[in-house]
């Protein structure tokens, strides 16, 4: 993908020399091109961070879904236990 970018710049530039407007379309290409690497996905920049304390905030959540949810069963799983030491006895 990258590299087919590159060739649309490279040749864009090079029509630039019929047409001065096909320089203006190149800059623009070579504008979104860097700006998209600086906000891509696998930027280690602001998006990283959000990225991480999206998971952090994931992770979190988890943690108390997972303890409440172990606090309110809690004395059942125990009679189960109970129930299958009884019958297993």
């Amino acid at each position: 993908m990258i590299v087919l970018f590159a060739i649309l710049i490279v040749a864009l530039f090079g029509f630039g020399f019929l047409n001065p407007l096909w320089w203006a379309a190149a800059a623009v290409l070579i504008f979104v091109a860097v700006h998209y690497g600086r906000s891509g996905a696998g930027s280690r920049g602001q998006g990283g961070n959000l990225d991480y304390r999206n998971y952090r905030a994931y992770r979190d959540r988890q943690e108390r879904w997972d303890r409440r949810y172990r606090r309110q069963h809690q004395a059942r799983w125990r009679r189960q236990d109970r129930k299958d030491e009884q019958h297993h006895r």
